[in-house]
């Protein structure tokens, strides 16, 4: 059984993964400056709910049959990586507009705009094979040989609860700025830079070696 000592050090590392600069928090960064603190919100939920999936998959071996097919492990690295560019190219191309944003992304925080924020955060999250490796290297250390599904649902819950935890002060603490990134020059940095950020990572995912 997992001890509180292993849930607190697997919940830490969780933490620490979710803070490295990648794809989620380019996200999440785009989505609270452009669109809102709500929107935010939503990718971090997106987020959170994929590193949930990610931890079941990792405990029930489902990740690990994905870690070691090269072809399964092809696929979502193309898929995942085209995603990644095209949500890229999607920001470049707001920056290079007069108003620097969107009309999906604005004014009004609907609930159609809201979904599309959370699905975006989650395919972002779902579709990186790296995380299917992080978390393939990581949960067996923190299970028995066989995960019992009290085992895997409270590290998955611990995973979640960290991750959305994490990125819901990155988007509150960028949505209270919005002022500031309602400015066009600002906005279309902000375009131009995550944009920028979001294709480097795609390239970068697609010429990745196999797993």
């Amino acid at each position: 059984m997992t001890s509180l000592v292993q849930i607190a050090g697997f919940g830490a590392i969780v933490l620490l993964g979710a803070m490295s600069p990648g794809p989620d928090f380019a996200v999440v960064v785009r989505r609270s400056a452009v669109s809102g603190r709500l929107h935010g919100m939503a990718a971090a939920a997106g987020i959170a709910v994929g590193v949930f999936v990610w931890v079941v998959a990792a405990a029930t071996g489902i990740a690990a049959l994905l870690a070691l097919s090269a072809m399964a492990f092809t696929v979502v690295k193309v898929v995942g990586a085209a995603y990644l560019l095209y949500l890229g190219a999607r920001a470049l191309r707001s920056a290079l507009r007069s108003g620097g944003g969107l009309k999906l992304d604005l004014p009004v925080p609907g609930r159609r705009s809201v979904w599309a924020a959370f699905a975006e955060g989650l395919f972002t999250n779902v579709l990186n094979p790296k995380a299917a490796l992080f978390f393939v290297a990581l949960v067996p250390q923190f299970t028995s040989t066989r995960a019992t599904v009290g085992e895997t649902l409270v590290l998955s819950v611990i995973a979640l609860a960290g991750t959305v935890a994490w990125f819901l002060v990155v988007a509150n603490v960028v949505g209270t700025l919005r002022k500031v990134f309602a400015r066009p020059a600002v906005r279309r940095a902000v375009d131009g830079l995550t944009g920028a950020a979001l294709i480097a990572l795609g390239v970068k995912l697609a010429a990745a070696t196999g797993p």
